[in-house]
This record gives structure tokens, C-alpha cells and sequence, in this order.
């Protein structure tokens, strides 16, 4: 059986990447006014915080329509036997929920679909240990099976300027905003069941980010081969400046930098910063 990987456009794997991996995409959009634009297609990363910078009104954003989703694997079924599709929470976007209505509609491929509980680069890491497999010959259920035991060990945690972004889109409560918007509490937030909650509430930016590091080292103590990646909503120099310092405090660990783009960047708002972790496998 030959197997296909597919993931929507916040995973937010260079294309490169994806190229050099067979890794099939399924952008999501950002909508300004009357005007729609896919990720990676129609708008770039740097194109969309230049529109928005100097408190720019953000746009909404918008799930694949099915009948993309039904293109999409008609196009994989002329190649491959099955996909399997890898896509963020479906706590936070009805993506994955039109993934498996559109598979009803195909004929002659199995499809498969993973929802993640949680977005951008470590959603990144399902897609590319999936793609792994998919190119030694293990078939859906073994994939499935081995991203399903993933979930065990993978976290996020973030930070982000404004609470009122994520409110505004419906992806955090009016109550749980109000964390953040009494004293200048900058919380961690992070996904649980599915959805983003907080899950501490610190004083400042430079303390939150060290309480990161403390929970990524929680998990380094305990002698298992990690990949770690910082996120950030242009704030590019602060990334940097974090993985430099990350680097030298936990010397064994892989470290990389991605960042969030338009989708999930409408709703942290520019400035996000975050850190997400994996296990890597014995002998990687």
C-alpha cells in the first residue's frame, strides 16, 4: 500500500521540506474585508504582519472548504492507495472535522485523519515522523498508531502580547482573557483538550519564558533525545536570542526555530513567542 501525508497550512513546514518529503498541503485562509487569502499562496508570512503592523485591524480567518479537501484527495488518489492527514486542534478550527466529511465523497482512497490538539511546529513534528514512515512502507494504522503514542510526549507552551486577539476569535474565554488583562499578568497558555487555556499566570515576559525553560527541563532531566523549536509572531531576534540561550542550557537537545503565520497569527497577534518539544527516536 502506498501511503500519502497530507497537513493543512499551520503546521507551517517550508516548502522545501515538504517538497523533499512528498508531504501534501491544504492551506487555510485569512480574510480582510471582502478579500480571502490562503496561506503560502496568496499571502506570505512577512506580507501578512506588514499589513496588519502599526495596529492594523486583523482579519478573521477560514477552514478548507470541503469541496478543497474532496480536490485534494482526488488529486493524491491518482498516485497513492491511502492518505493520511495531520491537522491542528479541532478545538480550535473545523478543519479536521471537514477532512473526514470530504472523505465520504472519494472514491478509491483510504483516508485517514489525525487531529494534533495543537498547532504550528509541533504539529510539524506528526507530519514529518508521518512522512517518515510513510517512505520505509508502514502502512496507515501503523503511522496512526505511532503519531496517537507522540501525544504522550509532546508539549507547547506560549506567550502572547495581547489576550485580546485570542478572545476576539473565539479561541479563549472573556474569563479566562481577564488572566492576563488585570496587573499585566503575562500567562502561559497552552492546549488542553483540545483548546487553549491558561496555564500559569506570571508577572512578566522574561519570567514566563525561563518558567518555559523549566518545564522543558523537567522533561530533558530525564536523559530521553529531545527536538525543541521556538515559535514567534515576528519577533524573529527575540527567537533567536531565546534558542541561543536554550542552546547553551540544555547543550544535547535539537533546537529550531519556526514561526507563526497568518492563520494563527490573527489570533495570538503580533509578538507571540513559544516553545514546543518532542521525543526523538532512539537511533535519530
Amino acid at each position: 500500500m502506498k501511503t500519502a501525508i497530507l497537513t493543512d497550512s499551520t503546521a507551517y513546514l517550508p516548502k522545501e521540506l515538504r517538497d523533499e518529503l512528498n508531504i501534501f498541503m491544504i492551506p487555510l485562509s485569512v480574510i480582510f474585508g471582502e478579500d480571502a487569502y490562503r496561506e503560502e499562496f496568496d499571502i506570505t508570512t512577512n506580507e501578512f504582519y506588514e499589513k496588519v503592523s502599526g495596529g492594523g485591524k486583523l482579519p478573521t480567518t477560514s477552514q478548507p472548504v470541503i469541496g478543497h479537501f474532496v480536490e485534494m484527495y482526488e488529486k493524491i488518489a491518482r498516485d497513492y492507495d491511502a492518505v493520511v492527514g495531520i491537522y491542528l486542534s479541532s478545538g480550535i478550527s473545523g478543519t479536521y472535522q471537514s477532512s473526514m466529511t470530504a472523505a465520504e465523497m472519494v472514491e478509491g482512497l483510504d483516508v485517514y485523519s489525525f487531529d494534533t490538539e495543537l498547532s504550528c511546529a509541533p504539529q510539524g513534528f506528526y507530519v514529518l515522523r508521518a512522512a517518515e514512515m510513510a517512505k520505509q512502507g508502514k502502512t496507515p494504522d501503523e503511522i496512526i498508531a505511532e503519531l496517537t503514542e507522540m501525544k504522550r510526549w509532546t508539549r507547547a507552551y506560549f506567550m502572547v502580547d495581547d489576550l485580546n486577539h485570542l478572545k476576539r476569535g473565539g479561541r479563549l474565554s472573556s474569563a479566562q482573557a481577564l488572566i492576563g488583562g488585570l496587573l499585566q499578568v503575562k500567562p502561559i497558555l497552552h492546549f488542553e483538550d483540545k483548546v487553549i487555556v491558561p496555564f500559569e499566570k506570571i508577572r512578566t515576559s522574561k519570567k514566563a519564558l525561563k518558567r518555559i525553560g523549566d518545564l522543558f527541563e523537567e522533561e530533558y532531566k530525564k536523559g530521553s533525545k529531545l527536538q525543541a523549536v521556538i515559535i514567534h509572531a515576528n519577533r524573529e531576534d527575540a527567537a533567536r536570542d531565546w534558542m541561543i540561550e536554550l542552546k547553551k542550557r540544555f547543550p544535547n537537545a535539537e533546537f529550531g526555530i519556526s514561526h507563526f503565520g497568518p492563520v494563527i497569527g490573527t489570533h495570538l497577534g503580533e509578538g507571540a513567542l513559544a516553545m514546543g518539544w518532542t521525543k526523538k527516536k532512539s537511533g535519530e
